[in-house]
C-alpha cells in the first residue's frame, strides 16, 4: 500500500507540474483526487491491519498540511492550487509522533524541509532564466534601481557596516569562530543583492497586464479594482475567486474593464516534485 501510494503522488505531482507550467494553474480535481484516494488507502490499510494506525496517521497528516498550507496562503507565499496539493500529500503520506498511534513518521516533515530547500533554489534557478530571457528591459530596471540615491546610501551603510564587522571578526573573535562568522558576514552582503535581484525580476517579469478573460482563480491582482465606487477585487484578496472573475467578465461585456494588471508567480509545482522525489529517495536510501 505503500508503493502505490507513493506512485500515485508521483503521478499526480508531475501531472499538477504540466499544468501549473502550462496553465500557472493546477485543477482543483487534481488536489482533491489526491486527498480523496489517500483517505481511501489509509481506510483500506487499516482494514487489512486491522488497525486503527495508517487511517490516524494519514488524518494527522493531513490536518499538519492543513496548518501549513494555509499558513503559506496567507503569508503570500503559495497560491490556492500550491496549498491544495501539499494537503494531499500530507494525507497520502501520513504524519505521526505520538507512542499510541505506532512507529513515528517524519514524511511529511522531511518533504517540507525538503520543499523549502528544493523551492529556494527552484526559485532562484526560475528568476535567472526570466532575467536572461528579459535581459534587455531587465538590465535597464536594474540600473535605475542601482542609481536611486536611497538605495546607493543604503549600500555603501550596509558596506561600512560590514567591514566593522569583519574587522571586529579578524581581532577579537577567536579563531575557531572566525571563518564561520566571516562566511555570514559575506552572506549578509549576498543576500542583499538577492533582495534587489527578485525586486527587479518581479518588476520586469511578473507584473503584467492581460485581457480579463485570460483570468484563472487564484491570480493574484497588483491594484484594487473598482467599478465606480463598487469593490471587486485586489491585493487583500490573496488570489481573484471564481465570483470576482465572473463579476468581471459581467463588467468587461458592457465595456466598463478591458484588462486587469496581476502579479504572476512563479510556477511552484515542479518544485514540490523535485522535493518529493528527494524525500523517496532518502526513505529508500534509509536516510530516515
Amino acid at each position: 500500500m505503500l508503493l502505490i501510494a507513493i506512485i500515485i503522488a508521483f503521478i499526480m505531482l508531475v501531472v499538477a507540474s504540466i499544468t501549473d507550467l502550462h496553465n500557472r494553474e493546477v485543477p482543483d480535481y487534481l488536489s482533491y483526487s489526491l486527498i480523496f484516494m489517500a483517505f481511501a488507502i489509509s481506510i483500506i490499510s487499516s482494514i487489512i491491519e486491522w488497525s486503527y494506525i495508517p487511517f490516524m496517521t494519514s488524518l494527522m497528516g493531513f490536518v499538519l498540511s492543513l496548518i501549513v498550507a494555509y499558513g503559506m496562503f496567507y503569508l503570500g507565499q503559495w497560491g490556492g492550487g500550491d496549498s491544495k496539493l501539499i494537503m494531499g500529500l500530507g494525507t497520502i503520506l501520513g504524519f505521526n509522533i505520538f507512542p499510541l498511534f505506532g512507529k513515528n513518521n517524519f514524511w511529511l516533515l522531511i518533504l517540507i524541509a525538503s520543499i523549502v530547500f528544493c523551492g529556494a533554489m527552484y526559485g532562484l534557478v526560475w528568476s535567472i532564466f526570466l532575467a536572461i530571457k528579459n535581459r534587455k528591459i531587465f538590465i535597464k530596471h536594474l540600473n535605475l534601481w542601482l542609481q536611486k540615491r536611497q538605495l546607493t546610501i543604503a549600500r555603501r551603510i550596509m558596506l561600512v557596516i560590514l567591514l566593522l564587522m569583519m574587522i571586529a571578526i579578524l581581532t577579537i573573535v577567536p579563531n575557531e569562530f572566525k571563518i564561520l562568522l566571516l562566511t555570514f558576514v559575506v552572506m549578509l552582503y549576498f543576500i542583499f543583492y538577492v533582495w534587489l535581484f527578485v525586486k527587479v525580476i518581479e518588476e520586469t517579469c511578473m507584473i503584467k497586464e492581460i485581457p480579463i478573460g485570460k483570468l484563472t482563480e487564484g491570480d493574484w491582482i497588483l491594484k484594487d479594482v473598482y467599478i465606480g465606487k463598487k469593490y471587486i477585487t485586489g491585493p487583500k484578496d490573496l488570489g481573484v475567486s471564481r465570483e470576482q472573475i465572473e463579476s468581471l467578465k459581467k463588467y468587461a461585456a458592457k465595456g466598463k474593464i478591458k484588462t486587469i494588471t496581476i502579479k504572476e508567480g512563479i510556477p511552484f509545482i515542479p518544485a514540490f516534485l523535485i522535493a518529493y522525489t528527494l524525500t523517496v529517495v532518502m526513505y529508500f536510501m534509509g536516510v530516515f
